[in-house]
């Protein structure tokens, strides 16, 4: 058998590079390609597509992670560049569409909890810069997500035509020309690719961001993520520059924070990695947003509270005594489970590891969601910098013995009282429904009552017309009966 024509060898090769280079750019030099990738995975670290799409012990992108909604229950989709179960098959036009507009290849309509709304920002180069990452960098993986059903009627996708009409600003970012650079690149990535927005603006009934307030603080699931305006009492106002830089790289400040929930996963998996001139311009920017007040706000929530210690009440011989051995009070719960870490007066430890319990944002906002979430599900977060854990009190399978609703209120009352915001009270419905997840929302029974009320008002157009014609045909047999 001969040799094959070294021309048929070289059409070969030149047939594999087309192939290749798949959707790029004829005209585009390998090396440009390889830089778009490269910063179309910046981009997705940037938009910290890995939280959502990205379920745990799973494969990266493979999507299947229960998202919970004040509506139900929605699961992310598969985004690597599976064919069958992927986004292996969408042209970079209908990437583009489903990723700023919320409209997927099938022409269905996805919900904002996929933050369209936010990715809208994006320009048209960074939108191919993830396009091209995700269909040519990204590992496929075979496998089907569980499919979202929400409540009737919200699993009625198109619904979300109105609801994108009247909400979704479809337009790109416009850079500011009376700002620096620095400046529009944070409020590029603010509005955009880090989609802060989604969390830390309130939602208005039909679940719309409410840009008045915007990134004034709002409800996440179980969690509350905080004002972040640069209002010194119910903001961030008194954060340096630097410390707010610092917060977004370790999700950590000394004597204020401790990033956990949504913004902890958002330090671990995105912030932590972008690049020193990237966060010093989102902090510049922030530090420039309108401030929101919450009038109610008399203090800081970074300075409330102070230390102290119940534990020679415990010791004396007239100590405190519940009413059972099954139902301790928050000073004996507080010495059982959170004293040898924070210590019996609540300033930590001295390396700063555990953090003190009062100048903490947790124990310190009239909102005491956080300090139930915290108790219940606790803290893990990695960085580069070192792990911040915690253990949750609120039960696991494997938990013999985990606090109860009514536990949870009173330890927390007892750290509140002691340490942070004193006028706050916690009552088992509270711990009851961020233990269920956070509030639902009264838009599905709106829903559902206006549409009943418009099946009503149709069924009575209906009748009403049917009696009108009975009515006028009697009417006209009687006028032509011949007389008798």
């Amino acid at each position: 058998m001969s040799n094959p024509s070294p021309h048929l060898g070289a059409l070969l090769i030149i047939f594999a590079a087309t192939a290749l280079a798949g959707n790029c750019r004829a005209a585009d030099p390998p090396h440009q390609a390889a830089a778009e990738i490269k910063r179309g995975e910046y981009l997705a670290i940037a938009a910290d597509c890995a939280a959502c799409h990205t379920a745990p012990r799973a494969k990266p992108f493979a999507g299947g992670l229960p998202i919970g909604t004040p509506l139900g229950t929605i699961y992310s989709t598969n985004i690597t560049p599976s064919t069958d179960f992927g986004i292996g098959r969408y042209t970079e036009e209908e990437f583009s569409q489903a990723l700023r507009r919320g409209i997927r290849r099938d022409g269905a309509n996805l919900y904002p909890a996929m933050p369209y709304t936010s990715y809208a920002k994006f320009t048209e180069e960074d939108v191919r810069a993830l396009y091209l990452y995700f269909t040519r960098a990204v590992e496929p993986v075979e496998q089907r997500p569980p499919s979202t059903s929400l409540p009737f009627p919200m699993n009625i996708r198109a619904s979300m035509i109105a609801w994108n009409l009247l909400f979704l600003d479809s337009g790109p970012f416009v850079p500011d020309r009376n700002q620096s650079p620095e400046w529009n690149r944070g409020a590029y990535l603010v509005q955009g690719a880090a989609h802060c927005g989604t969390c830390h603006t309130p939602r208005g009934l039909l679940m719309q961001e409410e840009d008045s307030r915007a990134l004034s603080g709002a409800q996440v699931g179980p969690w509350y993520a905080p004002n972040i305006t640069p209002d010194p009492i119910s903001g961030i106002g008194r954060w340096t520059k630097e410390e707010l830089i610092a917060y977004l790289h370790t999700g950590h400040l000394s004597g204020k924070a401790q990033a956990a929930g949504s913004m902890g996963e958002a330090v671990e998996d995105s912030f932590q990695h972008l690049a020193a001139a990237d966060l010093d311009a989102i902090a510049t920017y922030i530090k420039t947003i309108p401030v929101v007040r919450d009038p109610a706000d008399r203090v800081s929530r970074f300075s409330a509270g102070k230390m102290s210690s119940a534990l020679a009440q415990l010791r004396g011989r007239d100590g405190i005594r519940s009413d059972s051995e099954s139902d301790p009070g928050g000073a004996e719960l507080f010495q059982g489970n959170c004293a040898s870490c924070h210590s019996t007066e609540g300033q930590g430890s001295k390396d700063g590891y555990y953090p003190s319990l009062f100048s903490n944002s947790a124990t310190g906002a009239r909102n005491a969601t956080n300090l139930i979430a915290t108790i219940l599900y606790g803290v893990n977060r990695t960085t580069s910098e070192r792990q911040a854990f915690m253990p949750g009190f609120g039960g696991h399978p494997t938990d013999a013995n985990p606090l109860s609703d009514r536990n949870i209120a009173a330890l927390g009352n007892y750290v509140l009282t002691h340490y942070g915001s004193a006028d706050t009270i916690i009552t088992e419905q509270q711990v009851a429904e961020v233990r269920w997840g956070g509030p639902s929302s009264p838009l599905l029974a709106l829903a559902r009552g206006g549409m009943a009320a418009a099946a009503v008002i149709v069924l009575l157009g209906a009748a009403l017309f049917i009696i009108r014609r009975r009515g006028a045909a009697a009417w006209r047999a009687k006028r032509t009966a011949p007389c008798t």
